[in-house]
């Protein structure tokens, strides 16, 4: 170990410093869009077989 590592538990400060330290958050996943457009592309094409029938 280097000679300038200080151990946090050696003083009560540090220590409480080093447990009240935020961790590092990971990167955030953004939601799957599939649905979403799996969703709109049903839609369209109930609507796209009413409107074939109702002119047909």
């Amino acid at each position: 170990m280097p000679e300038n590592y200080t151990d946090p538990s050696g003083n009560t400060e540090a220590f409480r410093a080093f447990t009240e330290t935020p961790e590092v958050a990971g990167p955030t996943q953004t939601p799957s869009r599939i649905p979403l457009i799996l969703g709109v592309v049903v839609v369209v094409l109930v609507v796209a077989v009413v409107a074939w029938f109702a002119l047909g």
